[in-house]
Protein backbone atom coordinates (compact mmCIF):
# COMPACT_ATOMS: atom_id res chain seq x y z
CA UNK A 1 0.00 0.00 0.00
CA UNK A 2 1.63 3.36 -0.82
CA UNK A 3 1.80 6.19 1.56
CA UNK A 4 -0.51 8.95 1.67
CA UNK A 5 -0.27 11.83 3.21
CA UNK A 6 -2.86 15.24 2.79
CA UNK A 7 -2.20 18.85 4.16
CA UNK A 8 -5.70 19.75 5.37
CA UNK A 9 -7.60 22.81 7.54
CA UNK A 10 -10.48 22.45 9.65
CA UNK A 11 -14.31 22.98 8.11
CA UNK A 12 -12.85 22.70 4.28
CA UNK A 13 -15.17 20.86 1.99
CA UNK A 14 -12.45 19.54 -0.07
CA UNK A 15 -10.54 18.33 1.85
CA UNK A 16 -13.52 16.44 3.51
CA UNK A 17 -13.98 15.51 0.12
CA UNK A 18 -10.40 14.53 -0.94
CA UNK A 19 -10.55 12.46 2.64
CA UNK A 20 -13.81 10.65 1.76
CA UNK A 21 -12.29 9.47 -1.39
CA UNK A 22 -9.37 7.87 0.21
CA UNK A 23 -10.93 6.27 3.17
CA UNK A 24 -13.79 4.60 0.56
CA UNK A 25 -10.82 3.16 -1.07
CA UNK A 26 -9.42 1.89 2.40
CA UNK A 27 -6.57 4.10 2.08
CA UNK A 28 -5.17 4.95 5.42
CA UNK A 29 -3.35 8.37 5.04
CA UNK A 30 -1.29 10.41 7.48
CA UNK A 31 -3.32 13.99 7.77
CA UNK A 32 -1.95 17.22 8.75
CA UNK A 33 -4.20 19.91 9.90
CA UNK A 34 -2.38 23.06 9.13
CA UNK A 35 -5.26 25.22 10.00
CA UNK A 36 -3.13 27.68 12.42
CA UNK A 37 -0.16 27.71 9.59
CA UNK A 38 3.11 27.44 11.14
CA UNK A 39 5.91 24.65 9.67
CA UNK A 40 3.66 22.63 8.37
CA UNK A 41 2.00 24.79 5.90
CA UNK A 42 5.22 26.53 5.03
CA UNK A 43 6.44 22.03 4.03
CA UNK A 44 3.00 22.02 2.25
CA UNK A 45 3.97 24.90 0.23
CA UNK A 46 7.48 23.75 -0.90
CA UNK A 47 6.38 20.40 -1.54
CA UNK A 48 3.53 21.86 -3.54
CA UNK A 49 5.45 23.61 -6.25
CA UNK A 50 3.71 26.92 -4.54
CA UNK A 51 0.48 25.78 -3.94
CA UNK A 52 -1.12 27.01 -0.77
CA UNK A 53 -4.40 25.90 -1.14
CA UNK A 54 -5.58 22.59 0.73
CA UNK A 55 -6.03 19.78 0.28
CA UNK A 56 -2.89 18.97 -1.23
CA UNK A 57 -2.42 15.26 -1.34
CA UNK A 58 0.53 13.37 -1.55
CA UNK A 59 1.12 9.37 -2.51
CA UNK A 60 4.44 8.03 -2.10
CA UNK A 61 6.10 11.36 -2.16
CA UNK A 62 4.38 12.59 -5.56
CA UNK A 63 2.48 15.49 -5.76
CA UNK A 64 -0.91 14.84 -6.76
CA UNK A 65 -2.74 18.36 -5.92
CA UNK A 66 -5.62 19.40 -4.45
CA UNK A 67 -9.27 17.14 -4.40
CA UNK A 68 -10.31 17.88 -7.58
CA UNK A 69 -7.09 16.31 -9.13
CA UNK A 70 -7.48 13.54 -6.87
CA UNK A 71 -10.83 13.00 -8.20
CA UNK A 72 -10.11 13.26 -11.73
CA UNK A 73 -7.65 10.79 -10.80
CA UNK A 74 -10.20 8.35 -9.79
CA UNK A 75 -12.40 9.13 -12.75
CA UNK A 76 -9.81 8.23 -15.27
CA UNK A 77 -8.95 4.90 -13.87
CA UNK A 78 -5.15 5.60 -12.63
CA UNK A 79 -6.27 6.00 -8.94
CA UNK A 80 -5.89 2.57 -7.57
CA UNK A 81 -2.76 1.53 -9.77
CA UNK A 82 -1.36 4.64 -8.03
CA UNK A 83 -2.36 3.25 -4.20
CA UNK A 84 -1.40 0.05 -4.26
CA UNK A 85 -3.05 -3.31 -5.20
CA UNK A 86 -5.43 -3.15 -2.30
CA UNK A 87 -7.09 -0.41 -2.75
CA UNK A 88 -10.97 -0.84 -3.96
Amino acid sequence: MARVEIYTKDWCGYCARAKRLLSEKGVDFEEYDISLGGPQRIEMIDRSGGRATVPQVFIDGVHIGGSDDLAALDRAGKLDAMLGSSAA
